[in-house]
């Protein structure tokens, strides 16, 4: 027996209720607001680095291997918290784009290390000023003590839920 929920129940979640609102604001269950929020920033970064023929993962990547120098697939992989398939798959497309070379690791040939190029220097220059200022819009509202509230309990919430490496 195939029984529909009647529009507007308390505890159901509408399809026409907007973000921010009802079970989709602060009444909605932690895990979904923070997915919630996750996938706004996505697309508002994929939005806006599209312009740069670029994606959030692979501004991700590249942001490390701007951090860290030379990586491998398995230690990106690790600290961006993707699949090593995922992360080779990335690679791959940024290499053919020119802006990572990949060469063999001096102690463990069959290990491939990736680095930035100089164009991806320059790409990830201009990506991480679009980013940073999807960031400030996230935080326009948040006094200091807000933000480092909210800084302070997301890094909680990676080093609890996040298995051990």
């Amino acid at each position: 027996m195939n029984r529909k929920p009647k529009p507007g129940r308390a505890g159901t979640l509408r399809p026409d209720v907007a973000p921010g609102e009802g079970k989709r604001g602060p009444e909605g269950h932690i895990g979904y607001l923070l997915r919630q929020a996750q996938a706004a920033f996505r697309h508002a970064c994929d939005t806006s680095l599209a312009e740069i023929e670029l994606t959030l993962p692979q501004f991700g990547l590249l942001t490390l291997l701007g951090a860290q120098g030379s990586l491998s697939g398995a230690e990106l992989a690790r600290l961006s918290v993707q699949t090593p398939q995922t992360v080779d798959t990335v690679i791959k497309n940024l290499e053919r784009g020119g802006l990572v070379a990949r060469t063999p690791d001096p102690a463990h040939g069959r290990i491939l290390r990736a680095s930035l190029t100089a164009t991806g220097q320059g790409r990830l220059a201009g990506a991480k000023r679009r980013v940073d200022a999807i960031e400030r819009r996230l935080t326009a509202e948040l006094a200091p003590d807000q933000e480092a509230a909210v800084r302070t309990w997301l890094a909680a919430v990676a080093r609890d839920l996040l298995p051990r490496q």
